[in-house]
């Protein structure tokens, strides 16, 4: 049904429609509107789950860790420092290879303080082992949240799902949210097959020696290598019953002669597809939105870039010290091609900075 919806309003209602059974999170802008909804659909009986209100962002990773290893499915959201003091856990449910889902609000780390957005957050556990897969706008973030499950549940590896802070979850727009009939269809009842069991009784986590160390942190890696495979899948079934996708992991828009490329993360995507219909002026130029950041898609991104002579990458995070965190990964994955376009890295809307449309035309420039 097409609702004009808050963003967050949105993000809560479809993980209702999930059917988690507990939901732990602490409040933290501009996270809060999420889980404020999800309080209210509990209590007012149209959502059957545990909410559970937690001291701090460590409480509530560590609880949803604990019931999803007891083969229940969760939620979870966060934010900012919020992400950063849920960082020691979050390592742990990846590696213990533990599925599940959570809602990354982006929003810029302090200090200085800032409560607008950017990506710095989700970029800064980039390594922690979650597939993390980005938004362009409100629907996009409904739908993955939705996909995140299916994705989570087959590869036993936990998603986050990165929707800009404000610039999406606090933004009305006209929304789908899918009937539940739909999502039931879609997204079957969770079997955790490695779920604790007091009859059975055993431990997870346990002491690795550096004899077996390597082999646990390569098997985690080519675990979220094969789990592309999954991503795809799971966005060519979504479309198969509601006719929309997210494009799998990364889509493009433009011309194929274009010989100009902007690559980006998030709603910049909507930003530059006005700018492009805008300055019609200028030059053909391919848009890529690059949708799953982990695992890094570099043979569909090779593709997106087949025939381009200059590749503009926009990213909304920056390593201080070096530059671009998401443009080295872009130049490394294209390095294999036998014509690999010149790149180009900014980091631009930090701490929630506005990017005109003129952008555009700064970039062509």
């Amino acid at each position: 049904m097409r609702k004009a919806l808050e963003g967050s309003q949105a993000i809560a209602q479809t993980v209702a429609l999930c059917r988690p059974q507990v939901v732990a999170a602490y409040p933290i802008t501009p996270q809060t509107h999420i889980v404020e909804n999800i309080a209210k659909l509990v209590a007012n009986g149209k959502m059957d789950c545990e909410l559970v209100s937690v001291e701090s962002e460590f409480s509530a990773a560590s609880l949803v860790l604990g019931a999803a290893s007891a083969g229940s499915r969760t939620y979870t959201a966060s934010a900012s420092q919020g992400i950063l003091l849920m960082s020691e856990v979050l390592y742990n449910i990846a590696g213990l290879r533990i599925p599940m889902v959570m809602t990354c609000a982006n929003r810029a780390i302090s200090a200085p303080l800032s409560i607008w957005n950017d990506q710095q957050d989700s970029m800064a556990v980039r390594d922690a082992g979650w597939i993390q897969l980005y938004c362009a706008n409100n629907q996009e973030a409904v739908d993955t949240t939705i996909q995140a499950y299916r994705i989570a549940e087959a590869t036993e590896l936990p998603v986050m799902v990165c929707m800009d802070g404000f610039t999406l979850t606090h933004t009305l727009e006209p929304i789908d949210i899918p009937a539940q009939e739909m999502v039931d269809e879609y997204l079957p009842p969770f079997n955790f097959s490695r779920a604790l069991d007091p009859a059975s009784p055993t431990s997870i986590g346990t002491l690795v020696s550096p004899d077996h160390y390597p082999e646990a942190r390569h098997s985690h890696h080519h675990a979220l290598l094969n789990a592309a495979d999954e991503i795809i899948a799971a966005d060519a079934d979504w479309q198969q019953l509601s006719g929309r996708s997210a494009g799998g992991l990364l889509s493009m828009s433009g011309p194929d002669d274009a010989r100009i490329g902007i690559l980006t993360l998030g709603s910049i995507v909507g930003t530059l597809s006005a700018a492009s219909d805008t300055y019609t002026d200028l030059p053909a130029t391919r848009l890529i939105n690059l949708r799953a950041y982990r695992p890094f898609p570099v043979e569909a991104l090779r593709q997106a870039c087949s025939g381009l002579t200059d590749l503009i990458v926009l990213e909304r995070a920056l390593s201080p010290g070096f530059g671009g965190i998401v443009s080295p990964e872009v130049h490394t994955a294209l390095s294999g091609m036998q014509a690999i376009p010149r790149i180009h890295s900014f980091a631009v809307g930090l701490g929630g900075r506005d990017i005109p449309l003129e952008i555009y035309r700064t970039l062509h420039e």
